[in-house]
């Protein structure tokens, strides 16, 4: 009886912190206004502040059991340190409210390299090729009536094509060497061994 307790007592507070989560998202989607209009960076900013003063209070002033506190607290000071950056997108019009395009490019492009190789794991492909892959399958699903991509490959100068070029390889052999350090740890470490051995 006391474990049954114990885990509805668990199960109570993890609803009423969903029940957090779904507000902020309510907040965020612009869901609450009655007209879309109504959503920008001002009005979403208000809402979602006067609601996270609302939850401090009650941080402060209710008797929560010990994880509702840590949750709320912690969901408190996060939101605290990001909140200059939080809410950015409203007042851009083109911006989708949802990062679901991106997850389904994202599946298109690992599904296209299961089917060209086999693998299921496709970091050896994103590290071989870096971003170029999200590029070659944005290129490949554009809908026939669009204009091709060459026009505006052709206005891109050599100049601006060796910038970017360095940039992709920086970031890709970044991308590299967190890879060599997670899962060949042991030759990586030889390696910088043996470069600064050299250097000294």
């Amino acid at each position: 009886m006391a474990r049954r307790q114990q885990w509805q007592a668990a199960l109570t507070d993890i609803r009423r912190l969903h029940g957090w989560v779904l507000q902020a998202e309510h907040i965020l989607s612009g869901e609450w206004a009655v007209c879309p209009e109504e959503v920008t960076n001002v009005t979403v900013g208000a809402q979602f502040d006067a609601w996270c003063a609302r939850l401090g209070k009650l941080l402060r002033e209710e008797a929560c059991s010990p994880r509702v506190r840590a949750g709320l607290g912690h969901f408190l000071h996060v939101t605290q340190n990001m909140r200059p950056h939080l809410i950015q997108c409203y007042d851009m019009v083109a911006l989708p409210r949802t990062n679901n395009d991106m997850e389904n490019l994202i599946r298109a492009i690992k599904t296209r390299y299961r089917k060209m190789s086999g693998r299921k794991n496709w970091n050896r492909y994103l590290l071989r090729y870096g971003r170029r892959v999200a590029y070659y399958e944005t290129a490949v699903q554009q809908p026939p009536g669009q204009a091709p991509l060459e026009p505006d490959v052709y206005r891109v100068s050599q100049a601006q094509w060796r910038r970017a070029r360095v940039e992709q390889q920086a970031s890709q052999g970044e991308q590299l060497k967190q890879y060599h350090f997670r899962h060949k740890r042991t030759q990586f470490l030889q390696r910088l061994e043996a470069r600064w051995d050299q250097a000294s």
